[in-house]
């Protein structure tokens, strides 16, 4: 997915618990590495719960070529909402529980990186806890 400025618009203030700025340069940055690593065949699955979670969080829409836009899904839970304060919450209680099973349930076995990427993100943009979960230095974050 490309971030554009009307994503950025469109980013509900009361999802984030970090700048819009960081925020932005984060999606930015998991967006382009998916996209890169994508070119190449990788499938980082870290990278790709970043962007799932930035995507659910900013409430962004996805404009297929044919047929209607569908909003991002919760990237755990997989609701179809739009994120909101109770929901975000609900989701990140449900991606750190899925992160402590063990043994680890058939979904993380597949998608290696998922759900820490996932985790990761909402302790960041949610928590405001820790570090950024991918390098963003040097990027335009709109």
């Amino acid at each position: 997915m490309r971030v554009t400025e009307a994503d950025i618009a469109r980013i509900p203030a009361g999802n984030l618990r970090v700048s819009r700025a960081e925020f932005v340069a984060l999606w930015i940055a998991a967006e382009q590495l998916c996209d890169e690593q994508g070119g190449r065949g990788v499938t980082d699955w870290y990278a790709a719960g970043v962007a799932a979670t930035c995507e659910w969080l900013a409430a962004a829409v996805f404009r297929p070529a044919t047929g209607p836009q569908q909003d991002a899904v919760s990237p755990v839970t997989g609701r179809s909402a739009r994120a909101y304060e109770e929901l975000i919450e609900a989701e990140c209680v449900a991606a750190e529980r899925m992160l402590a099973r063990h043994p680890q349930p058939p979904t993380m076995r597949r998608r290696p990186g998922w759900v820490p990427g996932i985790t990761a993100t909402l302790r960041w943009a949610w928590l405001a806890s820790g570090r950024a979960p991918l390098a963003t230095a040097g990027l335009d974050a709109g």
